[in-house]
C-alpha cells in the first residue's frame, strides 16, 4: 500500500539531527548528538517503546558485556541504566581467562526502560516525538529532513536511522500472522519504500522470542536455582561498587526432554519456520527451539532458564526455548519440561521478521555512502540484540555530530574495541543472517578484555566531548598507579625466609630456593597481588576509589604480561595496512593486474584503508599487492 496524506505542513522548529527510532541504538544516537550540542529530535512509533526490551530482558553476557563496558568508556548510557535497574548480575567465564570474562545483568524490563526515557527527557537539546517516518527528504544527494505520517516535514541536517524490528514488521506464530511490530506495538510500513527510493538496498530477517508465563504456575522445586554472584561488579566505569550490592533475585535452571522434543517434531508442519510462512532468515547463534531438535537431533535435552522480567510483575521468560509454533502447540511442549507442567503463558512466543539493510552500504563511519547526512545503527544494520544496537546507534550519533561540526569520523579498528571488530565485520562481511558479536570475532581479544575498556576509550571518548573533565583525569590516576605498581614490583626482592615460605605453602605454592620478586610470584596462577600484601613491606596505600580496579588491573597485566606483548606486536603489524589510506578518488578500472572480481568487490565496497580492503572477501593477497603497487607508482605514502 502506497502512502499518502492530503495536508503536506512544514515544521518550523529547526533541527540539526533527526533520530528515526527510540530503541538502544536510537537511545544512545540522540543522546550522543545531543550532549556533543545539536539539537535532535528522536521519533518513536510510541514513547511506550522508549529502550524497550521485547525479547529477554538482560544487558550483557559473552562479549555483550564488553560492548556495553565500551559504549560505558566512550560515554554513552547503557552501562549507567543497567546499573540502576538490574535484579541478577553474573560475571560469566570466571573459570577462564580474563579475555572472557563478560558481566550478564538480568534487568527489571520495565524500570529499564522508564529510567532511559527519563535520561532522554532530561537531556539538553534533545526532544522526543511520537510519529512515524514515512520518508527521507533528499536533494542532490544530501540530506535535508524527514516526513511524518501526518505530513509533517522536519529539517535537518543528519538522520541517523535506527528503527530496529519494526519497519514491515510482521509477527507469526502458527497461522496467526499480525502487522505488527515487537511487543504488539505499531509497526513501520512505509518507510521502507522511501529508502528503495532512494537506492537502498533491502533485506528481510528474522527474530524470535519465547512465551511469557505466569511466575505463580511454575513449580521451582522442580528446577536449579541460578543465583546471582556474591559481590556485584557494575557495568559502568563511574558506578560506586557498593551501591550496586543488592538483595538479588533468582533464576532457574530445567531442561527440555524427549517428550518435549517429539511433540515439535509431530508439529513441525504447523511451524511458520519450516511451512515457508516466514521468508526472514534468523539469527544462527540465537535458534529457535524448533530448530535446535531439527538441527541437534542427536541432543537428549537442551537447557532451559526462567528468568523474571521485573520486580513488579509475575511475567517470567523462557529462556532458550523460542518458537514460532501454534499456541496449542506452545502449551503442549512447555508443559512438557520440569517445573512447568502447570505453566499458564501470558504471552505467547512468535517470530518477528522485519526490514533491515545491507551495511556493506554504510562507511565504517555508518553513514551511507552514497547518501550524505544519512546514518544508520542498530538491527536495522542486520545485527542482533540490543547491545550491537547500543554501540552503533552511539558511533552514528558521535559520527553525526563531528559531521555537522566539519570533524573527521570516529572509526574504531578492530584492534581497539569489540564495538570495531561489530562494525568492521558490518561492513566488510555480506551478512546473510541476524550478526551476532562473539568473543571468537576478535583478533586480539586478550587486548580487548572488558575490564581495561576504560583504558583503550575513555581518552577518546573525552577527545570527542562525552567523557567530563573528571572522568579523564581519574582515568590518568588509575593509569600512573598500575604503571606504578607494575614497575615497583619487579623492584622488590624477597629470600627464602620462614615467613615467605610459610605463606607459600599455605597458598599450595611452589616453595622458593633463592630469591625472586614480588612480580615473578604473581605471575603464578595460585598468587596475586591481594595474598602477597603480608610480605609486601614496601606497599604504598593505593587510592580507595580505585583501589580494587588498580589491583585487578596490576595481576592481569602481571600474568598476562608475555601474551599482551606479543599481541601488542600483531597489532602493530595490523596497524600498518589500517594506515595506509585508500584515496576517495580511486578508479579501480585503471589498477592493472587486479582480477575482476576484486575490482567489482572494490568498487561496491569502496574500502577506506588497504586493511579494510584485505578483509573483502573476493579480494585477494595477491590483489592487495597489486593495490600497494599501485598507491606506490601514485605517489602515495604508503
Amino acid at each position: 500500500m502506497k502512502y499518502s496524506v492530503n495536508s503536506v505542513w512544514e515544521n518550523n522548529d529547526r533541527y540539526d539531527v533527526a533520530v528515526i527510532g527510540a530503541g538502544h541504538a536510537g537511545c544512545e544516537a540522540a543522546l550522543a548528538a545531543a550532549r556533543l550540542g545539536f539539537q535532535t529530535v528522536i521519533f518513536t512509533v510510541s514513547v511506550e517503546s522508549i529502550a524497550l526490551m521485547p525479547c529477554n530482558p538482560n544487558i550483557g553476557g559473552s562479549s555483550k558485556g564488553h560492548l556495553v563496558r565500551e559504549i560505558d568508556a566512550l560515554g554513552g548510557e547503557m552501562g549507567k541504566v543497567i546499573d540502576q535497574t538490574f535484579i541478577q548480575s553474573k560475571m560469566l567465564n570466571q573459570s577462564k581467562g580474563p579475555a572472557v570474562h563478560s558481566l550478564r545483568a538480568q534487568a527489571d524490563k520495565n524500570r529499564y526502560s522508564s529510567t532511559m526515557r527519563q535520561v532522554l527527557e532530561s537531556q539538553d537539546r534533545l526532544e522526543i516525538k511520537q510519529a512515524e517516518i514515512v520518508k527521507i527528504l533528499v536533494e542532490d544527494g544530501k540530506v535535508v529532513g524527514v516526513q511524518t505520517l501526518s505530513g509533517g516535514i522536519y529539517y535537518c541536517n543528519a538522520v541517523i536511522l535506527c528503527t530496529g524490528t519494526y519497519l514491515k514488521a510482521r509477527c507469526v506464530y502458527g497461522e496467526v500472522s499480525e502487522n505488527t511490530g515487537p511487543n504488539g506495538l505499531k509497526a513501520a510500513n512505509y518507510l521502507t519504500d522511501s529508502l528503495k527510493e532512494l537506492g537502498v538496498k533491502m533485506n528481510r530477517f528474522k527474530t524470535g522470542t519465547p512465551a511469557r508465563i505466569d511466575r505463580r504456575s511454575v513449580d521451582f522445586s522442580k528446577m536449579e536455582e541460578q543465583f546471582g554472584d556474591e559481590r556485584v561488579v557494575p557495568f559502568s566505569f563511574t558506578t560506586d561498587p557498593d551501591t550496586v550490592q543488592i538483595d538479588q533475585v533468582s533464576c532457574w535452571l530445567t531442561y527440555t526432554n524427549q517428550r518435549t522434543h517429539e511433540i515439535i517434531r509431530a508439529n513441525l508442519d504447523r511451524s511458520p519456520l519450516f511451512s515457508g510462512m516466514i521468508e526472514g532468515t534468523g539469527p544462527r547463534y540465537c535458534p529457535s527451539i524448533e530448530d535446535k531438535v531439527v538441527k541437534f537431533a542427536d541432543k537428549e535435552r537442551h537447557q532451559v532458564f526462567i528468568e523474571p522480567e521485573g520486580l513488579e510483575t509475575n511475567e517470567m521468560y523462557i529462556g532458550g526455548m523460542s518458537s514460532s509454533l501454534p499456541e496449542d502447540v506452545q502449551y503442549a511442549m512447555y508443559r512438557s519440561v520440569p517445573g512447568l507442567e502447570n505453566v499458564k503463558i501470558v504471552r505467547n512466543a512468535y517470530a518477528i521478521e522485519y526490514d533491515c539493510i545491507d551495511a556493506r552500504q554504510l562507511k565504517p563511519s555508518l553513514e551511507f555512502r552514497e547518501i550524505e547526512g544519512l546514518f544508520s545503527g542498530g538491527q536495522f544494520n542486520g545485527s542482533s540484540a540490543c547491545e550491537e544496537a547500543a554501540a552503533q546507534g552511539l558511533i552514528a550519533g558521535i559520527n553525526a555530530a563531528r559531521k555537522l561540526s566539519g570533524k573527521e569520523s570516529i572509526v574504531l579498528d578492530r584492534s581497539e574495541a569489540y564495538i570495531g571488530v561489530l562494525i568492521d565485520d558490518l561492513v566488510t562481511k555480506e551478512s546473510h543472517e541476524p550478526y551476532r558479536m562473539m568473543t571468537s570475532r576478535a583478533e586480539y581479544r586478550l587486548l580487548l578484555r572488558q575490564d581495561n575498556a576504560d583504558q583503550r576509550l575513555t581518552r577518546k571518548g573525552y577527545e570527542i566531548g562525552l567523557i567530563s573533565e573528571e572522568r579523564y583525569q581519574r582515568l590518568l590516576e588509575k593509569e600512573e598507579w598500575i604503571e606504578k605498581e607494575v614497575n615497583r614490583l619487579g623492584t622488590v626482592h624477597v629470600g627464602t625466609s620462614e615467613k615467605i615460605q610459610k605463606l607459600l605453602e599455605e597458598n599450595q605454592s611452589t616453595p622458593l630456593v633463592s630469591g625472586t620478586t614480588l612480580k615473578d610470584l604473581i605471575r603464578r596462577p595460585e598468587l596475586s597481588y591481594r595474598i602477597l600484601e603480608s610480605i609486601d613491606t614496601s606497599r604504598p596505600e593505593l587510592p580507595e576509589t580505585l583501589e580494587q580496579e588498580i589491583i585487578d588491573q596490576v595481576d592481569i597485566f602481571i600474568k598476562y604480561e608475555g601474551y599482551i606483548n606479543r599481541q601488542k606486536k600483531q597489532v602493530e603489524q595490523f596497524k600498518k595496512l589500517e594506515n595506509k589510506r585508500i584515496p576517495e578518488s580511486i578508479d579501480y578500472d585503471n589498477v592493472k593486474s587486479l582480477r575482476i572480481e576484486a575490482v567489482q568487490k572494490l568498487k561496491e565496497y569502496r574500502p577506506v584503508s588497504i586493511g579494510q580492503a584485505s578483509r573483502i572477501s573476493g579480494v585477494s593477497p595477491a590483489d592487495i599487492s597489486v593495490l600497494l603497487v599501485y598507491l606506490s607508482s601514485q605517489g602515495r605514502n604508503i
